[in-house]
């Protein structure tokens, strides 16, 4: 890598691992997901300060291209985050849907209350 492309590289990743923080600071971004992000931050950081590092760990685990084990490590974990935010959505739309239910039923309770209310108040017989 020249020394151009390194830098640049570089300073990439320390932006990248910057507005992670930034949001964790505005509270854009959940605790319960700023560990894992900032994780990737910092690999992010290390592996672009010190490129040998990949290689070394590649050749470790019998990878013949580093790149190849870094990508086979990005879609493992982006399909774990696409199976989390599947479970979470699962989750929400099955609270959402109990929610509807629990507010449909005070809705009609309460219409039931202002018909008694409303049938006492002209004196007329309640059910």
């Amino acid at each position: 890598m020249t020394d151009n492309n390194y830098l640049i590289a570089l300073v990439g990743s320390v932006l990248i691992l910057a507005g992670i923080v930034e949001l964790l600071r505005r509270r854009q971004l959940k605790e319960k997901y700023a560990v894992l992000w900032l994780i990737v931050g910092l690999v992010l950081v290390v592996f672009t300060a010190f490129p040998a590092l990949l290689t070394r760990i590649s050749s470790a685990l019998g990878v013949a291209v580093p790149t190849n084990l870094l990508f086979f490590v990005a879609i493992l974990f982006l399909v774990g985050v696409v199976l989390h935010l599947s479970w979470e959505a699962s989750r929400l739309e099955s609270e959402t849907r109990k929610l509807a239910e629990d507010l449909a039923i005070m809705r009609m309770d309460l219409n039931e209350l202002k018909r008694e209310k409303e049938a006492s108040e002209d004196g007329l017989p309640t059910d």
